[in-house]
Parts: structure tokens; sequence; C-alpha cells
């Protein structure tokens, strides 16, 4: 397992900034660039690199130069977006992403499933929570079926035949968001399509890590180190679905938090046995969105809690069994 870090934590910084900040963790050895969307493209110039020249090269050179691998190339957005244009830009990100994975020889291209309007005249997404009334799970099947299935089953199938992965972030708000959503997905689609974890999404809808990691298995394609704490006393008031501003923290029922600032580290190592058990062994990629600390006192405290949790070597043969 390595340790990795997503970049748009950095974005205000040009690739060779990033680089030199980097220089302050040697821990880490594997980045997530953003390619588009939502998290930007500040660290590499998606166009240039696809265009014949020197581009891929030098962004390549450049990682190497500094003992880096880039593990997934990110570009979340909302390919089945009810607004036609959008939905054709974050489509059209995605290709060009898969493409230049494809051509910097990177496995995994992270996005999020997006989420459909709640029927053909929609003009907005509608995130179907609840079986009732009635005409939710007509919303529900009509999304599914005509237009997230449809969408998905021809992406994975680009995607494989370009010899990349797809890693969903599951994210409440879109039609992917937990891990029987992703499976129902991959089950619908093809073997290409799977999940990056991140816990931070999962435990404040009541999901133990561990078992969602089992349950995932040979699914789980990337993975995001990123940590929640809950506020028992805002959710005894009024549970944990909260749309208040993520800077409200006092009053939210939960914050996102750096690694070890929200679960024990007990919790963490029993996270990464899970991923052994489970098959995975690529990389846990920092995701650092934690109003309360700067980016360094942030890092540092993920990095610091992860080394002491990353299972790095091939395990012992059991002699004793």
């Amino acid at each position: 397992m390595q340790l990795g870090l997503f970049t748009p934590v950095f974005g205000q910084f040009t690739l060779d900034q990033m680089l030199h900040e980097l220089k302050r963790y040697p821990q880490i050895t594997a980045l997530e660039v953003g390619a588009g969307g939502w998290p930007g493209s500040p660290h590499v110039d998606v166009d240039a690199c696809l265009a014949a020249g020197t581009g891929t090269q030098d962004f390549k050179a450049k990682l190497a130069d500094a003992n880096l691998m880039v593990s997934a190339f990110s570009c979340h957005g909302n390919a089945v977006h009810p607004d036609e244009a959008i939905a054709k830009r974050d489509d059209a990100i995605f290709r060009k992403t898969v493409l230049l994975a494809e051509k910097v020889g990177v496995p995994v291209v992270v996005t999020f499933s997006g989420c459909p309007g709640g029927g053909p005249g929609d003009r907005v997404p509608n995130w179907v929570t609840a079986a009732w009334p009635p005409e939710y799970v007509t919303a529900l099947d009509w999304q599914w079926n005509e237009r997230l299935i449809p969408y998905w089953r021809d992406a994975e199938k680009f995607a494989a035949d370009h010899g990349v992965k797809i890693a969903l972030e599951a994210h409440p708000g879109f039609s992917v968001y937990n891990p029987e959503t992703v499976l129902k997905l991959r089950a619908a689609t093809g073997k290409s399509l799977g999940i990056n974890l991140d816990p931070s999404h999962l435990w404040w809808q009541g999901i133990d890590i561990p078992v969602a990691i089992a349950d995932l298995g040979e699914a789980i394609f990337h993975f995001h180190a990123k940590d929640v704490t809950l506020s028992p006393t805002n959710i005894a008031r009024n549970g944990v679905l909260d749309v208040k501003n993520y800077t409200l923290m006092q009053q939210r029922s939960w914050t996102f938090r750096s690694v070890g600032w929200g679960h024990s580290l007990i919790d963490w190592k029993k996270i990464a046995a899970a991923l052994r058990l489970a098959g995975y062994d690529y990389v846990m990629s920092i995701e650092h969105e934690d109003a309360m600390a700067s980016i360094h006192e942030g890092l540092a405290s993920a990095v610091a809690t992860l080394s002491q949790v990353l299972l790095k070597e091939a395990p012992v043969e059991a002699w004793w069994a």
C-alpha cells in the first residue's frame, strides 16, 4: 500500500510549486491529479498532453524527478445532468481524462456517477432518498433505466477499450452513494466500473467501513483517506441529513476532518486490515477538506496517522497454520 495525495488541496499552486511543497512529505509517493470537472486541472494541461508534442513526456518527467507516480486522474462531474449542455461538457471531460490516463499509463479515472432529473422534463438533478410517495419510485426507476445504466454501460465500455478502470466516488446527492448502489451499477455495466472508496462519505450515513470493504471486494479501484467528525448533539436534534454550509461547523451534524481527527487510530487500522483482506493493495489518497486546519497541519496530521496504518510489505507466510 502506498500513501498518496489528491492534489486540489494545492490548487492555487502550479505543478512545480506543488512538487516543491511536497518535499516536506517524503512518505507521499503517489498523486491523484485533477484533470477537470470540480477538481479542476491546475497541475496537468490535458489538451497539451493529448496533442502531439512533448506535453506528456514533460509531465511524466517532472513527477519522475520528484519520485512520484500518478495513482489516478480525477474529473468529478455529472455526465447525466438533466441540463444537456452540462451533461455534454462533463462527458467530454470524462472521455478526455480516460484518454489522458491511457496515454500517461494511469490505470484509474475517478469521478461521480452523477444524478439525473426525476423525469424527462426536469432541469436540475433530483436525488431520491425515499420510497414514498410513489412518484419517487417512478422517478428512481426512470433515472436508472433511462439515464444512469445506458450512460455508464457505454462509458464503461469506452474506458475498458482504453485499458482504464472507472472508480465512482460514492457520494450523497448522486445516484451512486453507498456500496449497494455501486454494486447495482457495476452489475448492470461491467467489471471496469467500481468505487473510489471515501470513508468520510459513508460514515455519516451510518455505514461500517470494514463491512463495506468486505462487500465491495474487487470493485475497490481507489481509496480516499478523509475523516469526518459526527456531532451527537446535532444528530440527536436533526439527524444526519444536513444541508447547512460546511463552514457552520458548530451547527452541523457532521464535518469533514483530517485523518485521525474524526476516528481513532484503531479505526483506521481496521480499515487498512479490511483493505488487505479484500485484496486492495494500491494507494490511500489523502483528501484534505478540513476547515479547522491549515493545509500543512492537516496534511502532516494525516501523514502521521496513516504512516502508522499502512501495511507496505507483503504479509508473512503463516507458518503457525
